[in-house]
């Protein structure tokens, strides 16, 4: 059954092992804080910070130039972090991750698929009043 799209994915956080997630520009010195403040809104939801994984942008001379793009539109990481962090994902049996970022409908399916969870963003927390 499809949702509507402006209807918050349906996801449990309480008693649930979860993976934090974010894409930051190399410029951006407050990504340990960002992933801080969306670690104590799942935890004030019920769930469990298991992990965290960031992928930063920009940092090379060639990403420069694409620092405020996602690496890519399906998975918003580079292929390979994206394989990392659904190994990792796997591993440690985790029922959510929570990006950081905003997702698209296509990146939360994408995404879901590889990591073997439930994959949602920090915004659904808000918007679904958990």
């Amino acid at each position: 059954m499809r949702r509507h799209p402006t209807e918050p994915p349906t996801f449990v956080l309480a008693g649930a092992d979860v993976a934090l997630v974010g894409l930051f520009s190399a410029k951006d010195k407050e990504f340990s804080a960002k992933l801080d403040v969306l670690a104590a809104s799942v935890q004030a939801r019920g769930g469990r910070v298991v992990s965290r994984h960031v992928q930063r942008r920009g940092v090379s001379s060639g990403g420069v130039a694409k620092m405020a793009l996602p690496f890519s539109r399906r998975t918003l990481l580079s292929p390979g972090r994206a394989r990392e962090i659904a190994q990792a994902c796997r591993a440690a049996a985790v029922g959510v991750a929570v990006f950081v970022n905003p997702l698209t409908e296509h990146q939360r399916a994408v995404l879901g698929d590889m990591f073997g969870c439930c994959v949602i963003s920090g915004e659904d927390l808000s918007t679904a009043g958990r």
